[in-house]
């Protein structure tokens, strides 16, 4: 798809989202039986839109070269790192974590694993790896470019995260009280915004991520290219900025609290089909 074309598309998708969200507006009533009302089509296909002119396989391609490079103090590549299964298997990972891991007797997420691999395996500091976590202007950090090029490995596949392990079960209960905690000078939790149906915030709906039906839009798209900044953002960036939007202390980068939400959230999601890293408004 060429430039012009795409952005021609994207144009008349706004356009076709604005009449949605006016007739919206006019129509509250409407009946009670609909599948969906106008502004969440809309916005479905916008998002359907979004993802044929995302620019992520960039950053894929850029976290492939990082993985199969030697770097690090003990110059090693990152190919025989262990995803859950097996050293250098890829194909299948991403939607299979948060997993427990036997040699951290530790529950993982992806990125928290990764970087343990780029510790143990490449001898890099946790504490350098920690310093700019997130992408800025300037810089796409190393993490966030092996998450996208893993999450890739694991496109069309089903959402399978494992609760079989105790600590597995263990950490999802912690990640289910993590979400419905409320605490902070708004007395907010994951919950106020995503624990019900109908629920909107400037027209755009939030999904209830603890419906079965809804879950997958906690992890479709992530990690995703954010077209407000024009940077590419991995899962733990998002909760991240949740936790700051809810005016709580943020989380420790790859932080113990963060691998249990997304356990959380990832289990519930358990069916979906992941279509890969995409693009974020």
């Amino acid at each position: 798809m060429n430039r012009r074309s795409t952005k021609l598309r994207v144009v008349v998708a706004l356009a076709g989202l604005a009449v949605a969200c006016a007739a919206h507006a006019q129509n509250k009533k409407a009946a009670a039986g609909a599948a969906k009302d106008p502004v969440t089509a809309e916005f479905e296909k916008f998002r359907e839109l979004m993802e044929d002119a995302s620019p992520a396989e960039l950053f894929e391609a850029r976290g492939e070269a990082l993985w199969k490079v030697k770097r690090g103090p003990k110059n090693a590549s990152l190919e025989q790192c262990d995803l859950g299964l097996g050293p250098g298997v890829l194909k299948g990972a991403y939607v299979r974590m948060p997993r427990y891991f036997a040699d951290a007797d530790q529950v993982m997420d992806v990125e928290r694993r990764i970087v343990y691999c780029m510790v143990t395996l490449q001898g890099f500091k946790a504490e350098d790896l920690a310093k700019q976590p997130f992408s800025s202007l300037s810089r796409t950090p190393d993490p966030v470019l092996l998450v996208t090029y893993v999450a890739g490995q694991s496109r069309g596949m089903r959402i399978a995260v494992p609760q079989k392990h105790p600590k597995e079960r263990e950490i999802f209960g912690i990640g289910r009280e993590i979400y419905n905690f409320r605490a902070g000078p708004w007395d907010f939790s994951c919950a106020t915004c995503h624990g019900e149906d109908g629920k909107r915030i400037r027209t755009q709906e939030l999904p209830n991520f603890t419906s079965k039906e809804q879950a997958i839009r906690a992890f479709q798209g992530w990690p995703g290219y954010r077209m407000t900044g024009g940077l590419m953002h991995t899962l733990q960036w998002r909760l991240n900025d949740c936790f700051r939007q809810q005016r709580f202390p943020e989380p420790g980068y790859v932080s113990e609290t963060l691998t249990a939400l997304l356990t959380y959230m990832g289990a519930n999601a358990n069916g979906h089909v992941y279509k890969g890293p995409g693009i974020k408004r």
